[in-house]
């Protein structure tokens, strides 16, 4: 497997330059085609009960002014990939995951950003990391802010026996190949290393330097875990899976999907 496409989501935010020139450095490194894809709902006024129906040119300023956000989008992305051979360029009034999840029909890959404080993005062009990650049925690259290069050199897998863990190690292997080093790191109470080991194994059939890591629970979040583990060797990349839950057992529980995705201040590669 390798990444053939990669795609890359852009808004108008702070960062969306430097995320555009993190997988346009990684699309050419894999020698993989780059697309950007951008969409902005547009900010239609709303009514009490019911939507409040503009009329003639108001109509059309509304969706030119979201046009010319996907334009501006669509600069950014040019300039970013400049230096690319194979680039495409996608967009449309539309929200903006909706239209992200239908594009990704032509991607191996999906590149979003994880909004920083000050990003700036409207609401009519933000990409809810949740609903990508649930809704694209791709792996998801999330990129934190000001984030312009990923070597991915040194990774931790943070290992899981499920489905979705299952899916990305088999998502990342391009990757993985490439890396100088791979941790496959299971936080458990247990000292059982056979699982990792087997997990090992099987990356050693595909070309991939991995070795087993088990770390006993720190009393914190297990993303603490992933996030200290990466700090210990150096690293710039988590592969781990996705896992939803229902936003009220997330709000009581939390979880390890939500923790990577709203503090973690390496990339993440993440598959459901």
């Amino acid at each position: 497997m390798s990444y053939a496409s990669i795609m890359v989501a852009v808004d108008d935010g702070r960062h969306a330059r430097t995320r555009v020139r993190l997988a346009a450095d990684l699309a050419h490194r894999l020698g993989a085609r780059l697309v950007g894809a951008a969409a902005c709902m547009p900010d239609y006024p709303q009514g009490y009960g019911e939507t409040a129906v503009p009329m003639g040119m108001v109509i059309e300023e509304i969706r030119q002014a979201a046009l010319d956000r996907c334009a501006a989008a669509e600069q950014v992305f040019r300039h970013g990939s400049c230096l690319n051979d194979r680039v495409e360029w996608r967009s449309d009034v539309e929200g903006p995951v909706p239209f992200l999840a239908g594009q990704s029909r032509a991607a191996d890959l999906v590149v979003v950003g994880r909004r920083a404080g000050d990003e700036g993005v409207r609401p009519g062009m933000a990409v809810d990391l949740g609903d990508a990650l649930m809704g694209l049925g791709r792996p998801v690259l999330v990129v934190p802010a000001g984030i312009e290069h990923l070597e991915a050199r040194r990774i931790v897998v943070g290992w899981k026996n499920t489905p979705q863990t299952r899916r990305v190690l088999s998502d990342a292997l391009p990757l993985l190949r490439r890396a100088e080093a791979v941790q496959v790191l299971r936080v458990t109470d247990a000292q059982d290393r056979a699982e990792v080991e087997d997990v090992v194994r099987y990356l050693a059939l595909h070309d991939v330097n991995a070795s087993t890591s088990v770390a006993v629970r720190s009393g914190w979040s297990v993303a603490d875990d992933l996030r200290k583990a990466v700090r210990a060797i150096d690293g710039d990349l988590i592969v781990a899976g996705g896992y939803g839950y229902s936003r009220l057992r997330e709000w009581f529980f939390g979880g390890v999907t939500r923790d990577l995705l709203a503090e973690t201040t390496v990339c993440c590669l993440m598959s459901h």
